[in-house]
């Protein structure tokens, strides 16, 4: 297994659900295209608690905390190596101590900058293209973002843990930095994609990691078109400029997974059965299957499953 503490100069990606899915995209696509290593667990020292009980063919099922997962990806060509945190639910309480709590972990690791993905909310229009903003810890590392081509965010606030490890880490003398995704503020309870391929599109140009991106791109592409042909059907004036000053930004506190998930058909099974079998080949093809989950609203049910493909088996 991996040794997080044996990881050159890494940096850490924290990852919670949010508006948009921007940062779960963001973060499920990187971990899948690099192919990490689930690790461990990160602790969460009693700062959550069981929110619903699952029911499974009228049986009851034990309570269960969010999990923390970790995992963890040394870059082969010796540029940057990576950590990730995946986070099932941010904390009702606690959040800054959990923050503190998780900045202390990664300066045990050696971690020498924490990542958070977010959304930005405006009025564009979904065929635009996302535009990308950041905001950082100090005005070395936003001077960096600048000569990357990244808008810094003026003035605003970033909510929730996506905001809040970022001040826990510049508390603490951490390089922090946030990249937020653009998108329609009336979408903000469905995924869009663009959103998060703008954020990575972003952090491939500061980390300078080769990622494949076609396979987001595509995505976006399809769910863009789509909503732009239904708003054109129902609100004609939603073409608002996305350059518009009067921007809105937020990461949303947690949206719930939890939904009347669908029964699966005899095909649909087996289509995720042979998408796992593919992705247990070819890690890199996770992805795709992620992508199946989620169109037909079933990726709670196979989360756990999904993740332990990241297990390392030998």
């Amino acid at each position: 297994m991996l040794d997080l503490r044996s990881l050159r100069s890494p940096w850490l990606i924290a990852i919670w659900p949010g508006m948009g899915h921007v940062a779960l995209s963001a973060g499920y696509y990187l971990i899948a295209q690099l192919e990490a290593e689930l690790v461990s667990e990160f602790p969460t020292r009693e700062l959550f608690d069981v929110e619903h009980v699952d029911v499974k063919e009228g049986i009851v099922q034990p309570g269960k905390l969010p999990r923390n997962r970790v995992f963890g990806w040394r870059d082969p060509a010796g540029r940057r190596d990576l950590v990730f945190l995946l986070g099932e639910a941010q904390p009702p309480l606690g959040k800054y101590a959990y923050c503190r709590q998780l900045v202390d972990y990664a300066r045990e690791l050696g971690v020498e900058r924490i990542f958070t993905f977010a959304a930005f909310a405006t009025r564009m229009h979904p065929q635009h293209a996302s535009r990308v903003m950041a905001a950082a810890t100090s005005a070395a590392l936003l001077a960096d973002l600048v000569a990357h081509q990244i808008r810094p965010l003026e003035e605003g606030y970033i909510s929730g843990l996506n905001g809040l490890l970022l001040g826990a880490a510049a508390e603490a003398g951490l390089a922090g930095t946030c990249l937020l995704g653009e998108m329609p503020h009336a979408l903000s309870e469905i995924p869009f994609p663009a959103a998060s391929l703008a954020v990575l599109r972003a952090f491939r140009e500061l980390s300078g990691i080769p990622l494949d991106l076609r396979e987001l791109e595509a995505q976006a592409q399809t769910l863009s078109d789509r909503l732009g042909e239904v708003l054109a059907s129902v609100e004609p004036d939603h073409s608002a400029s996305s350059d518009d000053e009067t921007e809105e930004v937020e990461t949303a506190e947690e949206i719930s997974w939890r939904a009347d998930e669908p029964r699966l058909s005899p095909g649909d099974r087996a289509r995720i059965e042979a998408l796992f079998d593919r992705a247990r080949l070819d890690r890199s093809r996770a992805f795709e299957l992620k992508q199946e989950l989620d169109r037909l609203q079933v990726f709670p049910r196979y989360e756990d499953r999904f993740l332990d493909l990241f297990k390392k088996t030998d």
